[in-house]
C-alpha cells in the first residue's frame, strides 16, 4: 500500500492561468515519511519544474487550491451520507449536481479560482468556504501543515 504526496509540475499551456498542475507520487508506507523531507521534496521538484513558489501559478497557491476543494468535496460527502460513486447514493432523493466556480482572496496566494460542488437538493451549506464567502485568512498555515502530513 502507498501513501500518495501531491507535487507540481508546469502546465503545457503558457495561456493557462494556472501554471502549475498538480500530479501525485507514490511513497512506500514501509518508510517512515518525514514532513520536512516531504516538503524539501515538493520545493526541489517544483525548483526543477521551472515553478515558482509563490506568486500566480506557484507551488503554494496550487496546493492551496487543491486541499479547499478536497476538504469541499469531502463536505458534501459527509453531507449526502456516501462517497462518490458510492452505489449506496443511487435513489437516494440527493446526489452531486457537478459545481460552480468560485474566487476567493487569501492573504499568500492572493485569488484563488476554486470548484465547489453542489448537490441536486440545494440543501449543501459548504463550511471551509462558506457561501457569499470571499476571503480566506490563516489558510495558508493549514494548507502547509497538511501537506507536511
Amino acid at each position: 500500500m502507498t501513501e500518495t504526496v501531491v507535487a507540481v509540475e508546469p502546465s503545457q499551456n503558457p495561456d493557462d492561468e494556472a501554471e502549475a498542475a498538480v500530479a501525485a507520487i507514490d511513497v512506500p508506507d514501509s518508510r517512515e515519511v518525514d514532513e520536512l523531507e516531504v516538503a524539501r521534496e515538493l520545493v526541489r521538484q517544483a525548483r526543477e519544474a521551472g515553478v515558482s513558489l509563490t506568486g500566480p501559478g506557484g507551488l503554494l497557491k496550487a496546493m492551496t487550491k487543491t486541499v479547499i476543494e478536497t476538504a469541499l468535496d469531502e463536505e458534501l460527502s459527509e453531507h449526502l451520507g456516501y462517497d462518490r460513486h458510492d452505489p449506496a447514493g443511487y435513489g437516494s432523493g440527493n446526489s452531486r449536481n457537478g459545481t460552480r466556480a468560485k474566487t476567493v482572496l487569501t492573504d499568500a496566494c492572493g485569488q484563488i479560482e476554486i470548484e465547489v460542488p453542489r448537490d441536486r437538493a440545494g440543501s449543501f451549506e459548504p463550511q471551509i468556504v462558506q457561501k457569499r464567502q470571499r476571503r480566506l485568512t490563516d489558510v495558508d498555515e493549514v494548507v502547509l501543515s497538511l501537506y507536511a502530513r
